[in-house]
Protein backbone atom coordinates (compact mmCIF):
# COMPACT_ATOMS: atom_id res chain seq x y z
CA UNK A 1 0.00 0.00 0.00
CA UNK A 2 2.76 2.43 0.81
CA UNK A 3 4.25 1.55 -2.30
CA UNK A 4 1.14 1.98 -4.20
CA UNK A 5 1.01 5.68 -2.75
CA UNK A 6 4.63 6.03 -3.11
CA UNK A 7 3.84 6.01 -7.19
CA UNK A 8 1.00 7.86 -7.47
CA UNK A 9 2.36 10.54 -5.94
CA UNK A 10 5.64 10.69 -8.36
CA UNK A 11 3.37 10.04 -11.00
CA UNK A 12 1.03 13.20 -10.20
CA UNK A 13 4.41 15.31 -9.58
CA UNK A 14 5.85 14.28 -12.84
CA UNK A 15 1.97 15.43 -14.66
CA UNK A 16 1.94 18.81 -12.54
CA UNK A 17 6.01 19.52 -13.61
CA UNK A 18 5.88 18.50 -17.21
CA UNK A 19 2.16 20.35 -16.85
CA UNK A 20 4.30 23.14 -15.79
CA UNK A 21 6.97 23.58 -18.79
CA UNK A 22 4.91 25.87 -20.83
CA UNK A 23 4.82 28.63 -18.17
CA UNK A 24 8.24 28.49 -17.10
CA UNK A 25 9.10 28.73 -20.54
CA UNK A 26 7.28 31.55 -21.02
CA UNK A 27 8.62 34.45 -20.88
CA UNK A 28 10.14 33.67 -24.59
CA UNK A 29 7.70 32.65 -26.45
CA UNK A 30 7.85 29.23 -28.22
CA UNK A 31 8.41 29.37 -32.54
CA UNK A 32 6.12 28.97 -34.69
CA UNK A 33 5.92 26.07 -36.55
CA UNK A 34 7.41 25.84 -40.24
CA UNK A 35 6.74 23.60 -43.13
CA UNK A 36 9.89 22.07 -44.01
CA UNK A 37 10.17 19.63 -47.34
CA UNK A 38 12.47 17.50 -45.26
CA UNK A 39 9.87 16.72 -42.59
CA UNK A 40 8.52 13.79 -41.81
CA UNK A 41 9.24 9.99 -43.19
CA UNK A 42 8.95 10.74 -46.37
CA UNK A 43 10.41 14.39 -46.23
CA UNK A 44 13.36 15.58 -48.82
CA UNK A 45 15.53 18.37 -49.16
CA UNK A 46 14.87 20.58 -51.52
CA UNK A 47 18.61 21.07 -53.41
CA UNK A 48 17.67 24.60 -54.44
CA UNK A 49 16.73 25.72 -50.80
CA UNK A 50 20.19 24.53 -49.92
CA UNK A 51 21.86 25.71 -52.68
CA UNK A 52 20.48 29.10 -51.27
CA UNK A 53 21.51 28.00 -47.47
CA UNK A 54 24.81 27.39 -48.53
CA UNK A 55 24.97 30.85 -50.41
CA UNK A 56 23.84 32.97 -47.35
CA UNK A 57 26.27 30.79 -45.16
CA UNK A 58 29.36 31.16 -46.91
CA UNK A 59 28.54 35.26 -47.63
CA UNK A 60 27.14 35.85 -44.04
CA UNK A 61 27.67 33.45 -41.56
CA UNK A 62 31.25 31.94 -42.65
CA UNK A 63 32.58 34.76 -40.91
CA UNK A 64 31.97 33.95 -37.25
CA UNK A 65 30.64 30.51 -37.63
CA UNK A 66 32.56 27.23 -38.51
CA UNK A 67 31.57 23.81 -40.19
CA UNK A 68 34.50 21.71 -39.08
CA UNK A 69 32.32 18.60 -39.70
CA UNK A 70 31.54 19.43 -43.24
CA UNK A 71 34.05 18.51 -46.20
CA UNK A 72 33.75 20.43 -49.52
CA UNK A 73 32.96 16.60 -51.02
CA UNK A 74 29.86 16.67 -49.36
CA UNK A 75 28.13 19.25 -51.41
CA UNK A 76 27.99 17.23 -54.89
CA UNK A 77 27.34 13.91 -52.42
CA UNK A 78 23.37 12.53 -53.17
CA UNK A 79 21.01 13.81 -50.62
CA UNK A 80 22.83 17.48 -50.68
CA UNK A 81 22.84 20.66 -52.35
CA UNK A 82 23.60 18.97 -55.53
CA UNK A 83 26.45 20.69 -56.58
CA UNK A 84 28.54 18.72 -59.20
CA UNK A 85 32.06 17.38 -58.91
CA UNK A 86 33.61 20.26 -60.94
CA UNK A 87 31.87 23.24 -59.01
CA UNK A 88 33.07 21.82 -55.41
CA UNK A 89 36.58 21.48 -57.21
CA UNK A 90 36.24 25.24 -58.14
CA UNK A 91 34.54 26.32 -54.88
CA UNK A 92 37.39 24.28 -52.98
CA UNK A 93 40.03 25.71 -54.40
CA UNK A 94 39.04 29.26 -53.32
CA UNK A 95 39.47 28.30 -49.82
CA UNK A 96 43.29 28.11 -48.42
CA UNK A 97 43.64 25.38 -45.76
CA UNK A 98 46.92 24.74 -43.59
CA UNK A 99 48.76 21.88 -44.22
CA UNK A 100 51.80 20.16 -42.94
CA UNK A 101 54.42 19.47 -41.76
CA UNK A 102 56.21 19.75 -45.17
CA UNK A 103 60.32 18.17 -45.59
CA UNK A 104 61.52 21.29 -43.53
CA UNK A 105 59.17 20.62 -40.55
CA UNK A 106 57.25 23.64 -41.38
CA UNK A 107 53.11 24.02 -41.48
CA UNK A 108 51.84 25.56 -44.74
CA UNK A 109 48.98 26.50 -46.66
CA UNK A 110 47.69 24.89 -49.74
CA UNK A 111 44.06 25.26 -52.46
CA UNK A 112 41.79 23.25 -50.92
CA UNK A 113 40.64 20.00 -52.00
CA UNK A 114 37.44 18.66 -52.14
CA UNK A 115 38.11 16.17 -49.27
CA UNK A 116 39.19 18.97 -47.25
CA UNK A 117 36.74 20.59 -44.44
CA UNK A 118 35.64 23.61 -44.56
CA UNK A 119 38.02 25.73 -42.29
CA UNK A 120 37.12 27.72 -39.91
CA UNK A 121 36.96 31.68 -39.73
CA UNK A 122 39.48 31.95 -36.87
CA UNK A 123 42.63 29.97 -35.83
CA UNK A 124 41.12 28.32 -32.73
CA UNK A 125 38.24 29.04 -30.04
CA UNK A 126 40.41 31.70 -27.79
CA UNK A 127 40.83 33.90 -31.00
CA UNK A 128 36.69 33.17 -31.79
CA UNK A 129 36.35 34.25 -28.91
CA UNK A 130 38.17 37.22 -28.50
CA UNK A 131 37.09 38.93 -31.70
CA UNK A 132 32.96 37.96 -30.30
CA UNK A 133 33.06 39.58 -27.30
CA UNK A 134 34.27 36.83 -25.05
CA UNK A 135 32.53 33.65 -26.56
CA UNK A 136 33.13 31.38 -29.62
CA UNK A 137 30.64 31.17 -32.10
CA UNK A 138 29.04 27.49 -32.26
CA UNK A 139 29.90 25.14 -34.95
CA UNK A 140 27.44 25.32 -38.02
CA UNK A 141 27.30 21.45 -38.30
CA UNK A 142 25.72 20.62 -35.02
CA UNK A 143 23.98 23.72 -34.30
CA UNK A 144 20.84 22.34 -36.19
CA UNK A 145 20.71 19.46 -33.55
CA UNK A 146 22.19 20.95 -30.82
CA UNK A 147 19.18 23.60 -30.44
CA UNK A 148 15.92 23.05 -29.26
CA UNK A 149 13.28 24.11 -27.14
CA UNK A 150 10.74 22.42 -24.37
CA UNK A 151 7.05 21.57 -25.71
CA UNK A 152 5.88 20.34 -22.61
CA UNK A 153 3.16 18.11 -21.81
CA UNK A 154 1.30 16.29 -23.66
CA UNK A 155 3.34 16.91 -27.13
CA UNK A 156 6.60 15.54 -25.75
CA UNK A 157 4.37 11.86 -26.44
CA UNK A 158 2.98 12.62 -29.50
CA UNK A 159 6.55 14.36 -30.92
CA UNK A 160 7.74 10.57 -30.46
CA UNK A 161 5.17 8.84 -32.31
CA UNK A 162 6.11 7.46 -35.88
CA UNK A 163 4.61 9.38 -38.69
CA UNK A 164 3.28 11.81 -36.93
CA UNK A 165 6.59 12.53 -35.29
CA UNK A 166 7.72 16.53 -34.64
CA UNK A 167 11.59 16.85 -34.75
CA UNK A 168 12.23 20.39 -36.29
CA UNK A 169 12.32 22.33 -33.07
CA UNK A 170 16.70 23.00 -33.94
CA UNK A 171 15.56 24.71 -37.40
CA UNK A 172 12.08 26.10 -36.01
CA UNK A 173 14.26 27.80 -33.38
CA UNK A 174 16.85 29.04 -35.19
CA UNK A 175 14.52 30.65 -37.92
CA UNK A 176 12.83 32.54 -34.67
CA UNK A 177 15.94 33.29 -33.52
CA UNK A 178 17.08 35.07 -36.30
CA UNK A 179 13.99 36.73 -37.20
CA UNK A 180 13.35 37.49 -33.72
CA UNK A 181 15.36 40.68 -33.40
CA UNK A 182 13.59 44.17 -32.35
CA UNK A 183 13.91 47.18 -30.35
CA UNK A 184 13.06 46.16 -26.32
CA UNK A 185 9.52 46.43 -24.93
CA UNK A 186 9.99 50.25 -22.84
CA UNK A 187 11.72 50.11 -19.42
CA UNK A 188 13.66 46.68 -20.70
CA UNK A 189 17.32 47.55 -20.35
CA UNK A 190 19.56 46.19 -22.90
CA UNK A 191 23.40 45.83 -21.73
CA UNK A 192 26.04 46.75 -23.74
CA UNK A 193 27.45 44.28 -26.00
CA UNK A 194 24.06 42.45 -25.87
CA UNK A 195 21.00 42.88 -28.45
CA UNK A 196 17.15 42.22 -27.24
CA UNK A 197 15.76 38.98 -29.14
CA UNK A 198 12.17 37.75 -28.69
CA UNK A 199 12.59 34.33 -28.52
CA UNK A 200 16.54 33.48 -27.57
CA UNK A 201 15.80 32.99 -23.31
CA UNK A 202 16.20 35.73 -21.53
CA UNK A 203 15.58 37.87 -24.64
CA UNK A 204 19.61 39.05 -24.44
CA UNK A 205 22.26 38.31 -26.98
CA UNK A 206 25.31 38.47 -27.39
CA UNK A 207 25.25 38.04 -31.41
CA UNK A 208 23.94 41.16 -33.36
CA UNK A 209 21.75 40.85 -35.72
CA UNK A 210 23.55 38.57 -38.79
CA UNK A 211 21.36 39.50 -41.83
CA UNK A 212 18.97 42.19 -43.13
CA UNK A 213 16.75 42.13 -46.26
CA UNK A 214 18.17 42.57 -49.35
CA UNK A 215 22.25 41.21 -48.17
CA UNK A 216 22.30 38.22 -50.27
CA UNK A 217 20.94 38.41 -53.84
CA UNK A 218 19.76 35.52 -54.83
CA UNK A 219 19.31 33.84 -58.73
CA UNK A 220 17.27 35.53 -61.09
CA UNK A 221 14.46 34.30 -63.00
CA UNK A 222 14.12 34.88 -67.06
CA UNK A 223 11.97 37.88 -66.06
CA UNK A 224 14.98 39.05 -64.09
CA UNK A 225 13.45 38.66 -60.51
CA UNK A 226 14.95 36.51 -57.50
CA UNK A 227 13.14 33.07 -57.55
CA UNK A 228 12.30 33.89 -54.02
CA UNK A 229 11.86 36.68 -51.80
CA UNK A 230 15.39 38.51 -50.64
CA UNK A 231 13.82 39.48 -47.20
CA UNK A 232 15.27 37.92 -43.68
CA UNK A 233 12.44 35.60 -43.46
CA UNK A 234 13.60 33.34 -46.54
CA UNK A 235 17.13 33.88 -45.91
CA UNK A 236 16.45 32.24 -42.14
CA UNK A 237 14.24 29.41 -43.70
CA UNK A 238 16.74 28.71 -46.43
CA UNK A 239 20.27 28.56 -44.26
CA UNK A 240 17.98 26.37 -41.33
CA UNK A 241 17.34 23.78 -43.94
CA UNK A 242 21.13 24.00 -44.93
CA UNK A 243 22.33 23.72 -41.05
CA UNK A 244 19.80 20.79 -41.21
CA UNK A 245 21.44 18.81 -43.81
CA UNK A 246 25.03 19.99 -42.27
CA UNK A 247 23.90 18.13 -39.14
CA UNK A 248 22.78 14.97 -41.15
CA UNK A 249 23.68 14.89 -44.59
CA UNK A 250 22.93 11.63 -45.18
CA UNK A 251 19.52 12.22 -43.58
CA UNK A 252 17.73 10.72 -47.02
CA UNK A 253 19.88 7.83 -46.90
CA UNK A 254 18.71 6.87 -43.42
CA UNK A 255 14.84 7.28 -44.15
CA UNK A 256 15.26 5.45 -47.14
CA UNK A 257 17.39 2.26 -45.29
CA UNK A 258 14.89 2.68 -42.77
CA UNK A 259 11.42 2.36 -44.76
CA UNK A 260 12.59 -1.00 -46.72
CA UNK A 261 13.45 -2.28 -43.49
CA UNK A 262 10.09 -1.26 -42.24
CA UNK A 263 8.42 -3.07 -45.82
CA UNK A 264 10.62 -6.17 -45.18
CA UNK A 265 10.31 -6.68 -41.33
CA UNK A 266 6.22 -6.30 -42.23
CA UNK A 267 6.29 -8.93 -45.26
CA UNK A 268 8.73 -11.29 -42.69
CA UNK A 269 6.03 -11.26 -40.21
CA UNK A 270 2.81 -11.89 -43.11
CA UNK A 271 5.30 -14.96 -44.48
CA UNK A 272 6.33 -16.31 -40.97
CA UNK A 273 2.36 -16.09 -39.79
CA UNK A 274 1.54 -18.57 -42.96
CA UNK A 275 4.07 -20.54 -42.15
CA UNK A 276 2.88 -21.14 -39.03
CA UNK A 277 -0.76 -21.60 -39.74
CA UNK A 278 0.49 -24.40 -42.61
CA UNK A 279 2.76 -26.29 -40.32
CA UNK A 280 0.63 -26.54 -37.15
CA UNK A 281 -2.51 -26.84 -39.48
CA UNK A 282 -2.43 -30.61 -39.43
CA UNK A 283 -0.90 -30.86 -35.63
CA UNK A 284 -4.32 -29.02 -34.46
CA UNK A 285 -6.42 -31.22 -36.67
CA UNK A 286 -4.88 -34.43 -34.78
CA UNK A 287 -5.06 -33.14 -31.33
CA UNK A 288 -8.43 -32.19 -31.98
CA UNK A 289 -9.32 -35.92 -33.01
CA UNK A 290 -8.03 -37.97 -30.15
CA UNK A 291 -10.31 -40.12 -28.03
CA UNK A 292 -11.65 -38.36 -24.98
CA UNK A 293 -9.28 -39.87 -22.65
CA UNK A 294 -6.12 -39.14 -24.37
CA UNK A 295 -7.51 -35.69 -25.07
CA UNK A 296 -7.81 -35.15 -21.45
CA UNK A 297 -3.97 -36.02 -20.66
CA UNK A 298 -2.73 -33.15 -23.78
Amino acid sequence: MKTTRVLAASLFAALLGASALPALGAEAPQPPREKWSYAGVFGRFDQAQLQRGFQVYKEVCAACHSMKLVAFRNLSQEGGPGYSAAQVKALAATYQVKDGPNDSGEMFERPGRPADTFPPPFPNDQAAAAANGGKAPPDFSVLAKARTYERGFPWFISDALPFVGYSEQGVDYIHALLNGYEDPPEGKEVPAGTYYNEYYPGHLIAMPKPISDGQVTYPKNDAGEPVVPETVDQYSKDVSAFMAWAAEPHMMARKALGFRVILFLILLSGLLYYVKKRVWADVGGEVHGLQPELHKTY
